[in-house]
Parts: C-alpha cells; sequence; structure tokens
C-alpha cells in the first residue's frame, strides 16, 4: 500500500499562479492524482504509433543519404528510442503513479520534449530540414492526436521538434513560425488548462461527496438505525440494505425480485399502518412519509417506519420508489409499557384508578346508551397504617402486593380488581348481581385478606373493611355509585372494621354524623375539652387498691357523653391518637403525683406512640415535670407493637426499662402476634382482656378455662396479672380463684376523676369496696348504627349507641312513654321487637321481647329505609 501523502504546499514550486494555470502544479494538492495517471497510462499504450510512424519514415528516406557518420546516426537513434521508449514505459510503474500529479506532468514533459528533439536532430543530421518538414509534422500531429487534453504535452513535443530546425535553417520564418506556434499553443493551452482544472476539481469534488455519502449510509446501514430500499417499475425490489436481510434472516439475493410489499404485514388502514395503505401510495405513485408497519418473514413481532418517494427519469417516466426505513419495534414496546403504566398501578399491576374510572363508565352506560348493571365493592385495609408506621414503607409496599395478589385469587374472572392508592382497592363486578352472592364473595375476601402475612421474617395480620353499591339501585352515574361505595365502606369502619355493608340511603346521615364528629374531635383536642378518669386496679389478695388506669372521657357539648370506641377510630383515622396520647401521659403523670405514693398509674400506649424513637423522651418529660417516680408508671402496650419484632423494637423496650417504668401486655389473647416475644419482652404484668372475664361465670362458658392458663402462662415468666371487666361478683369470686393477682372493673366501681380519686384517698385510704350485680348479665357493645323504628304503621329513623342481647340504647326519638311498644329493623329481614323502659330527651333505653344475637347483627347489611 502507497503512503498517504501531504498535500503538495504552494511554496515548492516557482510562479505557483501561473504553474496552477497552465496545470504543471497543483493548486493546494487537493486533487487526486488518479485522473492524471490514467491518462498518462493511456498515452503510453497509444504511443508506439509514434515510434512505429518514426521508423517508417527513417527507413523510407534515410536510405538515400549515406554521408552521414554510422556512430552518429546510432547515438541519435538510441536517444530517440530511449526517450519514446520512457514514456511508453514510465506511465505504468507504480512509482510514478504514486507521484503528485505535478510531478508526473514534469517527467512526461521532458520526455515529450526529448522525443521530439531527438527526431528533430536524427532528421536534420541525414539530410537538410526541409526535405524533412512534412514528415517531422506530420509525426507531430499523431503525437498531439495520442495527447488529447494534454495539450501541454503537445507544445513540448513541438518545441522539441522546432528548435533544432530554427537553430540549424536560421531563417527568420521558420523562427517566427515556431514562436507563433508556440504561442497559439500556449494560449490554447493556458485556456484548456484552465478548463481542465475546473472540471477536475468538480469531479473530484463530486468523488467526494459520493465517496462521503457512501460511507456515511453505509456506516448508517452498519449502525443498525435504519435501511434504505429501492424498488422498480413494477414495485419488485432491486436493492436493499443488507442490515436489513440479516434481520429478515435471508439472504438479500434472495429478497431481491421480489414485491416489496411482501415485506410487511396486513394491518388497520383506519389506523394508518400496514401492508394496505403502503401498497396504495405504491399504486398511485405518490410520496409518504413514516408509514408504521410490522414487518413479516419474521419470527418476533417488529415494527418499521417507512419512507418513500417516486422516481422519475429526465423524460418524466416512472422509474420506481427509492426510499428508507428505520426500526420502531422498541419506540412501540416504550408506548405500550406507557399505555400499560397508565392503565394500571406500578407497584400491585392492578388496574389503576384512571382503568377502574373507564371500566366503570362503560358497565354504566351499555353501547346503546341505557344504564347498564354492576357492583361497586370499596375496600380498605384495617390497620394497615400500623404496619406502615411500625416497619416501614418498604414493608408496608410488599404487604400491598401480597393483598393484591390474595385479592385476584379471589375475584378471579369475576370482576375487574384495582387500586385506589394508599391501603384502598376497589373491584368492579359487571351485570346483574345475587345479593348473597355478593355477601359471600365479600366475606371470601375478608377471610382471605385477614389470614397472617409473612413480610420481613415476620407475622403481620391485617384486616379489610368493604362498602358495596350497586347500579342502577344505589347510583346511575360513576360520581353517585362511588360515592354510596364509600359511605358503605364508611359505615362498615364505623361497625367495627372487619365487616361488609351494603349500601342504604341513610348513611349519608351517619357519614355527616361522624365527618361532624371528626371537626368536634378536633376542637375538643384544641381546647382541652377532653378529660381523664381513672378505674381502679385492685389486688385480688388484699383487696387494696395498687394503682389506677387513665381511661380518656370526652364530654361532647351537645351530644353528652362519647364512648372511646366511637372518638378512638375517628382519632386513629384522623391521625391525632400520638398527639392526644402524648397529652394523656403528661397528664396522668401529673394527677398520679398528687395520690398516694403506693399507688400506680396506668396508661395506654398505641402503636404509633411506641414505634416513635422520641417517644421515651416524652415518657422522661412527662415524670420530671410531675415529679412522678418512674416506678409508679406503668404503661400498657397491645400485641400489634410486635408487628415490628425487630431491633427497633427491642431497642424501645430497653430504652423504657432503664428509665424504670412498668411495662403491661394489654389486651393478651385478642391479638395476631404469636406467644414467642412473651420470651423477650420485660413485661411486669399480663392483662386478661375483658372478652375472657365477661360471662366466665356461666355454667358451660369455656372463658375460664383460658383465663387458668393465661395465669399459670403469667406465673411461670414471673409476670403479674390482672383480669379486665369484672362486673359481678360471681366474676370477681372466680378470677379469685383462678389466681389472677390484681381485678379490674366495674365490681369496684365505675371511672372517677383525679380529684375524687385524691378525696377518696384522704377519707377511706386505699381499700376497695365490692359493687355491682351479684351474678353475670349479657355482654353491652358500643356502637353507632342507624335503624329503623316501626311504630303504628309509622317509620322513624334513630341511632343506637350501645346494645346487648336483651337491649339497647336508642336516640333519636323525642320523649317516647314508658312502656311504648316498638318494632326495630336492625338490618335488612332482622326485625325484633322491643319496649321502652325509660326515656329521658333523645335518648331512650329499650328491652327486646327475646334475646338478640349480637354475631349476627355484627355480619347483617344495615338495614335500607323506605322512600
Amino acid at each position: 500500500m502507497n503512503p498517504v501523502r501531504p498535500a503538495f504546499p504552494e511554496t515548492a514550486a516557482p510562479l505557483p499562479g501561473l504553474m496552477a494555470s497552465l496545470g504543471l502544479a497543483e493548486s493546494g494538492g487537493d486533487v487526486s492524482a488518479t485522473w492524471v495517471s490514467r491518462a498518462f497510462t493511456l498515452i503510453a499504450a497509444l504511443w508506439p504509433l509514434v515510434l512505429l510512424a518514426k521508423i517508417c519514415i527513417l527507413a523510407l528516406f534515410g536510405a538515400a543519404f549515406h554521408h552521414v557518420d554510422g556512430v552518429w546516426q546510432s547515438v541519435l537513434l538510441a536517444a530517440m528510442l530511449l526517450a519514446d521508449g520512457a514514456i511508453m514505459i514510465a506511465p505504468r510503474r507504480a512509482a510514478f503513479r504514486a507521484l503528485m500529479p505535478h510531478a508526473q506532468m514534469w517527467l512526461m514533459l521532458s520526455m515529450a520534449f526529448l522525443s521530439g528533439l531527438t527526431f528533430s536532430l536524427w532528421c536534420n543530421a541525414i539530410a537538410f530540414a526541409s526535405h524533412f518538414i512534412i514528415p517531422q509534422f506530420a509525426v507531430a500531429l499523431l503525437a498531439v492526436c495520442i495527447f488529447g487534453d494534454r495539450r501541454l504535452l503537445g507544445l513540448s513535443y513541438l518545441l522539441g521538434l522546432l528548435m533544432v530546425s530554427a537553430a540549424r535553417q536560421g531563417e527568420w520564418a521558420q523562427a517566427g513560425l515556431a514562436v507563433t506556434c508556440v504561442s497559439i499553443m500556449l494560449i490554447a493551452t493556458v485556456r484548456q488548462a484552465r478548463v481542465d482544472r475546473d472540471q477536475a476539481m468538480v469531479r473530484y469534488r463530486q468523488e467526494l461527496r459520493a465517496q462521503r455519502s457512501d460511507r456515511l449510509l453505509h456506516e448508517y446501514e452498519r449502525s443498525g438505525r435504519g435501511w434504505f430500499w429501492e424498488t422498480d417499475r413494477q414495485g419488485l425490489l432491486v436493492y436493499l440494505s443488507a442490515t436489513l436481510a440479516a434481520t429478515l434472516g435471508k439472504p438479500v439475493e434472495k429478497l431481491m425480485g421480489r414485491p416489496f410489499t411482501d415485506l410487511v404485514s396486513p394491518g388497520n388502514r383506519s389506523h394508518g399502518d400496514g401492508e394496505r395503505t403502503l401498497g396504495f401510495h405504491l399504486s398511485a405513485r405518490s410520496g409518504f412519509a413514516d408509514i408504521a408497519v410490522q414487518a413479516a418473514m419474521i419470527g418476533e413481532e417488529r415494527w418499521w417506519s417507512i419512507s418513500g418517494q417516486p422516481v422519475f427519469n429526465e423524460y418524466g417516466q416512472f422509474q420506481g420508489f427509492r426510499g428508507s426505513g428505520t426500526d420502531l419495534t422498541e419506540m412501540k414496546r416504550s408506548q405500550a409499557e406507557v399505555a400499560r403504566l397508565a392503565q394500571f398501578d406500578s407497584l400491585t399491576g392492578l388496574a389503576n384508578r384512571v382503568q377502574m374510572m373507564h371500566a366503570l363508565e362503560h358497565a354504566i352506560k351499555s353501547a346503546l346508551g341505557q344504564t347498564g348493571e354492576c357492583t361497586l365493592m370499596m375496600l380498605d385495609l384495617d390497620r394497615f397504617k400500623s404496619v406502615n408506621d411500625t416497619l416501614g414503607h418498604p414493608a408496608g409496599d410488599t404487604l400491598l402486593r401480597q393483598v393484591s395478589d390474595r385479592l385476584q385469587r379471589v375475584v378471579g374472572n369475576q370482576g375487574l380488581v384495582g387500586r385506589q392508592g394508599g391501603d384502598e382497592f376497589k373491584i368492579l363486578l359487571v351485570g346483574r348481581q345475587n345479593r348473597a352472592a355478593l355477601g359471600n364473595l365479600a366475606q371470601a375476601i375478608i377471610s382471605t385478606v385477614s389470614q397472617p402475612y409473612r413480610i420481613e421474617d415476620t407475622s403481620v395480620v391485617i384486616g379489610v373493611s368493604i362498602g358495596i353499591s350497586s347500579c342502577p339501585q344505589d347510583g346511575v352515574t360513576t360520581d353517585a355509585l362511588i360515592r354510596n361505595a364509600d359511605l358503605a365502606l364508611y359505615a362498615a369502619k364505623g361497625d367495627g372494621r372487619g365487616v361488609y355493608r351494603f349500601y342504604s340511603s341513610d348513611m349519608h346521615a351517619d357519614a355527616e354524623d361522624r365527618r361532624q364528629l371528626e371537626e368536634d374531635l378536633r376542637d375538643a383536642l384544641a381546647s382541652d375539652a377532653l378529660h381523664l378518669v381513672y378505674q381502679p386496679v385492685v389486688s385480688s389478695v388484699t383487696e387494696q387498691i395498687t394503682g389506677y388506669e387513665a381511661l380518656l372521657r370526652w364530654q361532647h357539648p351537645r351530644r353528652g357523653m362519647i364512648a372511646p370506641d366511637i372518638f378512638i377510630p375517628i382519632a386513629e383515622d384522623t391521625g391525632l391518637i400520638a398527639q392526644i396520647g402524648d397529652w394523656v401521659i403528661r397528664t396522668a403523670c401529673r394527677d398520679a403525683a398528687q395520690w398516694v405514693e403506693t399507688t400506680r398509674v396506668a396508661v395506654n400506649v398505641s402503636p404509633i406512640q411506641f414505634a416513635n424513637p422520641g417517644f421515651p423522651s416524652t415518657v422522661m418529660n412527662a415524670l420530671a415535670t410531675s415529679q412522678l417516680a418512674p416506678g409508679r408508671l406503668e404503661l400498657e402496650i397491645t400485641e400489634s407493637v410486635f408487628l415490628s419484632d425487630n431491633a427497633d423494637t427491642d431497642a424501645m423496650f430497653a430504652r423504657l426499662k432503664a428509665l424504670g417504668v412498668r411495662l403491661a401486655l394489654d389486651d393478651f389473647g385478642t391479638g395476631y402476634s404469636s406467644l414467642g416475644y412473651l420470651k423477650k419482652a420485660p413485661f411486669d404484668k399480663i392483662k386478661i382482656d375483658q372478652s375472657f372475664v365477661r360471662g366466665a361465670a356461666i355454667k358451660g362458658n369455656r372463658n375460664s378455662a383460658i383465663i387458668k392458663a393465661i395465669v399459670s402462662l403469667a406465673e411461670a415468666l414471673g409476670m403479674d396479672t390482672t383480669a379486665e371487666g369484672a362486673e359481678t361478683h360471681d366474676e370477681l369470686e372466680l378470677i379469685r380463684q383462678l389466681g389472677c393477682s390484681h381485678v379490674q372493673g366495674y365490681v369496684y366501681g365505675r371511672p372517677i376523676g383525679a380529684a375524687e380519686v385524691l378525696e377518696r384517698q384522704l377519707n377511706a385510704g386505699t381499700l376497695a369496696t365490692v359493687e355491682g350485680f351479684k351474678s353475670s348479665r349479657p355482654e353491652r357493645k358500643s356502637m353507632l348504627r342507624t335503624v329503623a323504628v316501626h311504630n303504628d304503621g309509622d317509620i322513624y329513623s334513630a341511632r343506637i349507641r350501645n346494645i346487648s342481647a336483651t337491649g339497647a340504647l336508642v336516640e333519636g326519638l323525642w320523649n317516647v312513654p314508658e312502656g311504648t311498644a316498638f318494632i326495630i329493623e336492625l338490618a335488612d329481614n332482622y326485625f325484633i321487637d322491643a319496649v321502652a323502659r325509660w326515656s329521658k330527651e333523645d335518648r331512650m333505653g329499650v328491652e327486646f321481647s327475646e334475646a338478640l344475637d349480637l354475631s349476627r347483627l355484627k355480619t347483617a347489611a344495615p338495614r335500607l329505609l323506605a322512600s
């Protein structure tokens, strides 16, 4: 390979401007030597004709003259043959072709001059020049013809020919003729040299552009970003990029001659893509751009964007199409992914809010514009916020994904499951749905979602509440259906959670009532309208009061006393529970500091408080401010804190114990954790939930066995036990027999204020007095539930505040006479007879004619008020 030579500098030869005009030097060295070498090679191939003409002339005329010295004649003949031989051989050598164009020209000029000079010398050596003027110029004419566009070579040859003749004859005419020829040839050559130079530069630039274009197009094809194609007038392929052929898995030769439309699959013309749209443009001979088509002749799905323009010759005749294409596959996949993300929840893969709204709209409005039939379920996870707060958001996300999987398994093909956001989900069931079947599905969802989860090696149990509304019964618009399903969900959460409720028209009043309670609770917290009461905790052996449990109360200015079962869930939902909890600790410590030093105060701690790293500081500040001994403060913690049974939980227990406070495990046996935490959690006491205590003394009740087992477990672990909710003398006697160390409940009196505690301690000391009923009575449950009250053909709307198997507290009816008989519709198709036993303003106590099944009431759907 010849080395690449640098550009020839303009100062390398004298008179660069003139020499460039004469074609003797390159201007800037930009022009390739290729076109010069080709011309010289052609001259070398034709030059034997000149040599043959010379030899013929010498053979014809040389025999007539014998007076010339043979040696001189031989020398001239050899010189002539060398000059002509150089012209015939040199241009064919690689070394010659490797020279720059101006160097090649100078060598050829020299050899042409010597060729003309030696021939003229030989002719003049054997005779007078006049005898050979015509033969010499005949040879010169042949040489000039062979030189062709290289007229400087012809000029150089003529100079060599005329110089000898003019010098020998010495005639001014011949000298003038030589000068005239030289001048004419010089002028013509200069002009032609300029034309040659301009044309050569144009051709060279065109070649450079073509080469550059070829390289760019080749690199473009090789990069895979695009490809090119060309067809003839029949639409058959005459060119196709090798990269595309490789993608199709076929050699280019196999694809040539096939219709271009064979490369694409048929598509939907209405979408502007496919073989039909492409074929239309090809048949119409019209240009097109960026037509999306799907590739054929390939195993995987690939998409192309094709552009093309018709090609016409100089006479306007159609020659075919020429165009380009790019791969759209990745862009199509990206668009599909964007579309999927726009329709599906990124965390769970369920339908998102947008898709659920579209599906609901289509379900409500049929294709004919008529109202369709469908059912919407709104789901809200119970206790999810505690998991998120204690285990962290990553664990919460994992839990949401597992819940989503369970929902899809339960619902299956019956409906569309979607995530509304946070811990809220939707289920859409299209078509008429049987109410009983909906209840069974809702119960199956509740049961499945409530099964334990395994999150970060921790067992987690949550619940779910469900609200159900149907179209067209409960609404004929998306807004109405969603609003009413939300109201049903609201009622389910208000009825204790972990249940489902169908929408009923009176739920609007319940929702408004709860919303108003939320506002009132915020105002109560801001204005210190909340207060604490204290329930005694009594030693079962000495009947001495060892402490008090602080219980939160809210005396509403209009509604009166509101039960904690009603406003505590509201505080949890609104995020006020942490602020309320801190206030309770500070207030309880301040009150207890004034009591007898032998009594303690117990305060309930919410899981949210426990998970707060600053909670020990809050406790320490409350103790320091009140000057209460740490051992007199007992923190009651529920099993829910062990949802995050990790290093942070252990560290929190250690920090609290380091303060010197006591720890009690509250509501034991009703949670959802294992017994494993009892091995390491530093509890001082286990509190037996009141659900095990109440009714334990009734014959046949199995709760006593559970209490005995818990007492045995606590004794083995060196912990005290407190039985909560003891109300009757027989329950108290049973608790003592089973070995519980402490008792708490109405049997020792109802909770009282801090001032009354202090007064009793001053007057009666710490000795407890037994009160209450002699024997157990049915369980009473606090609730907020709207019911229909039937009396003499009229139907009234009222609300139940608490209820037991034998009676209930009903509000909403004013000054009802004692002894009035009612029929109360507790739920759809669930009626019970009742009699008013007392009445005060809008409240009354009723007694049922027969025992009420509370478990049935919990799972029954709320009743629908008659219109």
